[in-house]
């Protein structure tokens, strides 16, 4: 049984802040890419549904005389560790289970390697399923990152992906019985 759903996190005030920093077009196309990527990999739906949902509320927003400055944000963005710690906080304070709460903020804090030194990463498979679903939704110059959603819509594919993923963790807990 699910403890926190993601109509839960998306209407936190924290999450609303951050999502519309961020893009919640974006943040909800990336969940479902993710819920798709968990079924095809066998990786649980809640925690990549969740990680997606997520993977950009540490965004800064990188603005140089009133206009978007994509440049200077690919040089200089840490997304990925705000976003890790604000969602690990989120989640703690919405009831999560703590190992949940800590694999979720790990598969957010991977999720890009834009910040990292050059080299391979070996990222474990809700990590992997997290940067692929968010490599699956963007656009060049950061434009995903601008697509707008009206917020009843939003709230409706949100509430549509929690009945999707309670369905699958339902499915899952009777193909263990069997």
């Amino acid at each position: 049984m699910r403890r926190v759903t993601l109509t839960d996190i998306f209407l936190h005030p924290i999450t609303q802040k951050y999502l519309k920093r961020s893009g919640v077009a974006h943040a909800i196309a990336t969940a479902y890419h993710a819920y798709r990527l968990a079924l095809l990999y066998g990786v649980n739906v809640d925690l990549a549904t969740k990680a997606a949902l997520l993977h950009d509320i540490g965004h800064y927003e990188w603005y140089s005389n009133g206009t978007w400055d994509y440049e200077t944000y690919k040089q200089n963005d840490i997304h990925a560790i705000k976003g890790a710690e604000r969602a690990h906080k989120l989640l703690i304070r919405l009831g999560e289970h703590p190992q949940h709460a800590k694999e979720i903020a790990l598969a957010i804090l991977l999720h890009t390697d834009s910040y990292l030194p050059e080299g391979e990463l070996k990222r474990k498979p809700l990590q992997t399923i997290v940067k692929l679903a968010d490599e699956a939704d963007e656009e060049p110059g950061g434009k995903h990152h601008y697509r707008q959603i009206d917020d009843e819509l939003a709230l409706k594919k949100i509430q549509q992906l929690d009945r999707m993923v309670e369905q699958q963790l339902q499915r899952n807990a009777l193909d263990q019985i069997s």
